[in-house]
């Protein structure tokens, strides 16, 4: 489905036109450290071919990014001794299928608006790691995918 006149940014960064932490890459997908991360190790899938959203994922493809996010999630949880890691699909913000995976350190880590109690909820920026600190995370990620099965 990719064209390579195709100005996505997340089809830019499976092409290797624009730079990405990559903890993870095969014939299909893509996994990249995010650069506005919820927590550490914040890592997004993507499927190599540009699909606008989830549900125009074949079932395959999508089976490929939930068994690559199960790997990860097993990794973040024992990486940063938490019992939960958060694993969604979106696409409010990019119109590429992607998959978020995060380990889950608060309970509000990965929250709709129903559960949130006022009525003008503010935020703060997000503040971004630097390449030094993605590109250690990546690395850990990368060797730590490098002891399992490489399969998704």
């Amino acid at each position: 489905m990719t064209t390579t006149s195709n100005p996505c940014l997340f089809c830019r960064i499976a092409r290797r036109e624009c730079p990405a932490h990559i903890v993870y890459e095969d014939d299909y997908l893509v996994a990249f450290l995010d650069t506005g991360p919820i927590r550490p190790g914040h890592v997004q899938i993507i499927p190599r071919d540009h699909y606008p959203t989830f549900d125009d994922l074949t079932a395959e493809l999508a089976s490929r990014i939930i068994v690559l996010g199960q790997r990860l999630a097993r990794i973040l949880k024992a990486s940063h001794r938490v019992s939960r890691a958060a694993f969604l699909f979106t696409g409010g913000d990019i119109a590429h299928a992607h998959a978020h995976v995060l380990p889950m350190i608060a309970p509000t880590d990965i929250t709709s608006r129903r559960y949130i109690a006022e009525e003008n909820v503010t935020f703060q920026p997000i503040a971004r790691p630097s390449e030094a600190e993605l590109g250690q995370v990546a690395f850990a990620l990368r060797e730590a995918l490098k002891g399992k099965d490489t399969s998704p």
